[in-house]
């Protein structure tokens, strides 16, 4: 008996008729196998479709979180300049920590007392951030609020370079071109007379601030935004009381506990939009929407503070926030009209 081979199956073929069968079902194979490559081509083309718009959407949500978020930060700002006379950086910090985790002990205990298996990367967070928060409250009783703004706003270009170092995050040319900007733009608003220990204080606060929104992407995003925060504070307790005893213990008093629970609330408030931000999106895709908290800086310090900026200082902000509202639209439209390059049959 002769048989044929085709697509791994043995085909009987004993007469003129069989041969005429044979090659029928080979033809209708060909059929099936063709329409099941379209239908899995189109399977994969509608996951990938799907993917990159939910992608997308993470990143526009990771942003909107995070312009709200920095809308508490600079609240927290204004509340660092009416401390109470008297009162120095390592004091408010102290009681401020004790505050806020008496503040979250609530939060936990309504999500039933999560832990963590990431202890190290909370304690290096919570210890870091603490170093950053202590520099930066130096920074707000010493300079004006928008210098220290500016500085502090150098920020996201460090997340944006850091996030490509140390977690290989994919940064394209249009992230690049918009974070350079932004950051061209915080120099034009600066103009400092001259750095003094404060202004490097500030940007150590920023180096720090940045370390500590990388090390975010490191925990799950299954674990709860309440042991997050809870341990931020809590394991920073010993290093702030170290700080006390260095610079001593001064201008305690219930106005200063009460300020304290204001800045607090605010702060508290920035690092959940943190934590859900950073989480839902690559650092280096939505770090540009930090520079947002320096629009509200300038907004209070105008109402609060009757600061207003000038023709050059417009400018900078321009350069802020216009390249990371442009850019990427920009960036979208030229992959929309992209010709498409046209496969011809050959001929003949």
């Amino acid at each position: 008996m002769v048989g044929v081979y085709a697509f791994g199956f043995a085909l009987p073929m004993n007469s003129v008729s069989d041969l005429h069968h044979s090659i029928n079902l080979i033809h209708a194979w060909k059929k099936n196998i063709i329409l099941v490559c379209i239908n899995a081509g189109i399977s994969c083309a509608h996951i990938q479709l799907y993917g990159g718009r939910q992608m997308k959407s993470n990143v526009m949500i990771a942003m909107a979180i995070l312009v709200f978020g920095n809308l508490f930060s600079a609240l927290y700002d204004v509340s660092i300049k009416w401390l109470p006379e008297g009162s120095n950086a390592a004091t408010f910090l102290f009681i401020r920590q004790l505050v806020s985790v008496l503040m979250l002990l609530p939060l936990w205990f309504y999500a039933q007392k999560p832990t963590t298996r990431h202890l190290k990367i909370h304690f290096f967070r919570s210890n870091t951030g603490a170093l950053g928060a202590v520099c930066l409250i130096m920074g707000l009783m010493a300079l004006p609020m928008a210098t220290v703004s500016s500085l502090f706003f150098s920020a996201p270009l460090m997340i944006v370079l850091m996030g490509a170092v140390f977690l290989k995050e994919k940064v394209t040319l249009t992230q690049w071109l918009a974070t350079i900007l932004g950051f061209i733009g915080i120099l034009i608003l600066l103009r400092p007379s001259e750095i003094n220990w404060f202004g490097i204080a500030v940007l150590l606060s920023a180096f720090t601030f940045a370390l500590n929104q990388l090390a975010l992407r490191k925990l799950p995003d299954t674990e709860n935004p309440s042991v997050t925060l809870m341990l931020y504070n809590l394991l920073s307790i010993p290093l702030t009381l170290v700080m006390v005893l260095v610079q001593g213990l001064e201008g305690v008093s219930w106005e200063l506990v009460g300020m304290a629970a204001l800045s607090n609330s605010f702060l508290l408030a920035y690092h959940w939009a943190c934590v859900l931000a950073y989480r839902k999106a690559e650092a280096s895709k939505v770090a540009i929407a930090e520079y947002t908290g320096l629009l509200f800086c300038v907004l209070f310090g105008w109402l609060l503070f009757d600061e207003w900026l000038d023709g050059l200082s417009w400018v900078g902000a321009g350069f802020i926030v216009l390249p990371s509202l442009i850019i990427p639209w920009v960036s979208a439209k030229m992959v929309n009209f992209r010709p498409k390059k046209i496969i011809e049959p050959k001929a003949g």
